[in-house]
């Protein structure tokens, strides 16, 4: 096809759009790049600095601080706007989390453990190394509690600035990086259900993995409804929040339950879909604008053929990481990230946020790229032919985005609002500044390495 047919198909495709598609468009295509997830928490990261500090930040609090109590009788559930949002909305976060982290285990990256030998290697140092810093600087305090808060590495800002670089950079360093957050997210997960709940209450807790075990047996004797699995989540979520374990490991455990497994193989599949296609095109409604009953029954059939040869991780997954990345994520972002700068100011020991700038600014790159290489070395990993050490070191620097993680972990870390606020602060710097240097360094990097870069990409 020449260029002249491509413009034309083009405009016949733009021509044939209605108003509110033609108004949408841009907006769906936004949704559509990588590192958008990652400027929608940037700018809701600003409104909520914006709003707390400026004359309306009482209504910032007074919002934060509404009381929301859900249930009945004597069964209920109660707790500020915010406890919602961190303990309840986070849960979400978690499942998909959770989901993402069985689907890499099952079919991804570290399915192999080959491949997965240097990010998972890389993701320990990345974690071993600020907590390491942080606690050098806060040994024998009350505030040495905050050492898990610089381990977290922010899965959609780091992937997002790395996917501003386009083909500057090997698409090996991307799966690098992603595979080494979602290790990460992992060892965040496994941080917080051993180190940041309270007394543990052994019934609450009982009847925790009790609804999680019937959401196992569920999936492996064939159910595949979401609203299924999504009751037995509630049930899982209420339990675990009166067990003393944090309320959000129910959603990465019941990920865990999700069936990974389709209900039609691809030969089926085909099948199906060829005889409901050949059902389809013997049928005609001429210009009647809706479908016959045998055409609704086809398109059920298709439908239904479509549901069953994917798997319900798969199609969970697709279905709640829109809501997640653009709903869930900018809300925890404007509740948690309306810093008090007049806070931060009157912290009167600076080795909590020193603590936390240097293991995310210095620590994450340091921890990736000496343990990367140490791994190679060895011979317990291979490092990728076209990805550098500079470059892997460049990916470590983008490690030091906290942000999400950190935030969470900072909140159930520190119950004094200054120390609170100065940590706040310093994973929003130290995010920022890590950001903008492992981007910096990686084009650089990329420039040198391959001159030919900065023209193609």
């Amino acid at each position: 096809m020449n260029l002249t047919d491509q413009r034309g198909r083009r405009g016949s495709h733009r021509a044939r759009r209605l108003p509110l598609q033609r108004l949408l468009y841009p907006f769906q295509q936004f949704l559509q790049i990588e590192a958008s997830s990652g400027i929608v928490l940037l700018v809701c990261t600003a409104i909520a600095l914006i709003w707390a500090n400026s004359g309306f930040g009482d209504v910032y609090r007074r919002i934060l601080d509404t009381r929301l109590t859900f249930g009945l009788d004597d069964h209920v559930i109660g707790g500020s706007l915010l406890f919602w949002v961190n303990d309840g909305l986070m849960a979400v976060f978690f499942f998909v989390v959770g989901l993402e982290i069985k689907r890499e285990l099952i079919a991804g990256e570290l399915a192999d453990r080959r491949k997965a030998a240097l990010p998972v290697v890389a993701a320990l140092g990345g974690m071993a190394v600020p907590a390491l810093t942080y606690v050098s600087l806060n040994l024998g305090t009350r505030e040495a509690r905050g050492w898990g808060v610089p381990m977290a590495t922010d899965i959609a800002f780091a992937v997002g600035v790395l996917a501003l670089l386009g083909s500057r950079v090997p698409a090996s360093l991307k799966v690098f990086l992603t595979a080494l957050a979602i290790v990460d997210d992992i060892g965040a997960v496994a941080v917080i259900a051993l180190f940041y709940g309270h007394s543990i209450v052994l019934p609450a807790l009982a009847v925790g993995i009790a609804v999680l075990a019937i959401s196992f047996v569920a999936g492996r004797g064939g159910v595949r409804s979401p609203v299924v699995y999504g009751l037995l989540g509630i049930a899982a979520w209420a339990a675990f929040l009166r067990s003393g374990v944090h309320a959000t490991i129910a959603g990465v455990l019941l990920a865990m339950t999700i069936p990974a497994t389709t209900k039609l193989d691809a030969a089926g599949f085909r099948t199906r879909l060829q005889k409901a296609l050949a059902d389809l095109g013997k049928l005609t409604n001429g210009t009647v604008p809706t479908l016959a009953a045998e055409q609704q029954a086809s398109i059920a059939a298709l439908e239904n053929a479509c549901e069953q040869a994917q798997t319900p991780l798969q199609r969970l997954e697709r279905m709640l990481h829109p809501w997640v990345s653009y709903g869930i994520m900018p809300v925890f972002a404007i509740a948690n990230a309306g810093v008090e700068v007049s806070d931060i100011g009157h912290m009167e020991r600076l080795q909590v946020p020193l603590g936390i700038l240097l293991g995310l600014v210095i620590g994450k790159p340091v921890g990736i790229a000496v343990f990367s290489w140490a791994a190679v070395h060895l011979k317990l990993a291979e490092r990728p032919s076209d990805v550098s050490w500079a470059q892997i070191l460049g990916a470590g620097m983008l490690g030091g985005i906290g942000f999400t993680m950190a935030l969470f972990i900072a909140s159930l870390a520190f119950s004094n609002p200054t120390t609170l606020a100065a940590a706040k602060g310093a994973i929003l710097g130290a995010s920022l500044v890590s950001g903008v240097l492992g981007y910096a360094f990686l084009r650089r990097v990329s420039a040198i390495e391959t001159p030919d870069a900065e023209s193609t990409g």
